[in-house]
């Protein structure tokens, strides 16, 4: 673990995933993110690449061939290079290799860099395509957040999401035998001023995802609704909130997307996927998220 810190904040960054595990609120003296505890789910705030969410069957096609690629793909799950660290920012680098072509016929590196900058967290990406063909590819955030906040006396369901400026927020759902995007049902949460009561209904049937850049500024706030954590992913296309299902976990997940899980019934190929990213022959893609803390 690589951790940074400053009057505010300390943050932990793992080689593992270059995920980001530790966000440590030194003004009110506790930890943000959540602890990663298997019993609901195991991880902090992995990276999504190079795809978000679920391919239909687990597979896909590019070019006539069929590949086998897991939930999430694999960035999450394979070991990262540290590039650089200074008193503000810790980068870490992923290169395409022997494991990666298995699954991903591309060539690439990406590259993640955590920096914080007073009360916050910035996240960087950078995709580069090493490669003489033209790469396509998905990427995505899934920080998860205690909820409550530890040290208080609230429940989950004392929360309140905000959707600044919205009366209302149009969202899917996952279908259950494909966990791919049902286009077929668009559901509504109404809200008081962009202001929505947590239930923890809302997540027994998964994630409830934002498309057409509807959504891509969430805050989570306390029963005063006075902010505790603000996701700013402005311009992303999608957006995701989830805590794992039926289980009453102690987090909620803020997940901001560029491309998601396949569409219900889809059977074209890697580049026809929704908001698929084309990147040409040694062209480089760049995007970031904010996470405040307050």
């Amino acid at each position: 673990m690589e951790y940074i810190e400053n009057e505010f904040l300390k943050i932990g960054v793992d080689k593992s995933g270059a995920q980001l595990s530790s966000v440590f609120d030194k003004k009110n003296g506790r930890e943000v993110l959540w602890n990663a505890d298997k019993t609901f789910w195991g991880r902090h705030a992995p990276v999504l690449f190079p795809i978000v969410g679920k391919v239909r069957n687990n597979t896909y096609t590019y070019q006539g061939k069929q590949y086998s690629l897991g939930q999430h793909g694999f960035a999450r799950d394979m070991d990262f290079t540290l590039v650089s660290k200074t008193d503000n920012e810790i980068v870490f680098s992923l290169k395409s290799n022997s494991e990666t072509f298995k699954v991903y016929p591309f060539d690439f590196e990406l590259i993640i860099k955590h920096k914080i900058e007073d009360n916050k967290v910035r996240v960087f990406w950078k995709v580069v395509n090493t490669g003489s063909d033209t790469m396509y590819f998905s990427i995505g955030g899934h920080p998860a957040f205690n909820v409550p906040a530890l040290g208080t006396s609230d429940s989950k369901e004392d929360y309140y999401l905000h959707f600044e400026g919205k009366s209302a927020v149009s969202y899917k759902l996952l279908d259950p035998a494909e966990g791919t995007v049902d286009n077929s049902s668009v559901y509504k949460l109404a809200t008081d001023n962009g202001y929505y009561r947590i239930k923890e209904s809302m997540f027994d049937n998964d994630a409830l995802i934002f498309d057409e850049y509807e959504v891509d500024k969430v805050s989570l706030c306390y029963s005063d609704k006075t902010p505790y954590i603000t996701l700013d992913a402005k311009g992303f296309p999608s957006f995701g909130i989830w805590s794992a299902t039926k289980k009453n976990a102690p987090f909620i997940c803020l997940e901001p997307w560029i491309g998601r899980a396949d569409d219900k019934g889809f059977d074209g190929s890697l580049e026809q996927k929704y908001k698929e990213q084309k990147l040409a022959s040694g062209a480089i893609f760049e995007a970031d998220y904010t996470i405040a803390v307050f």
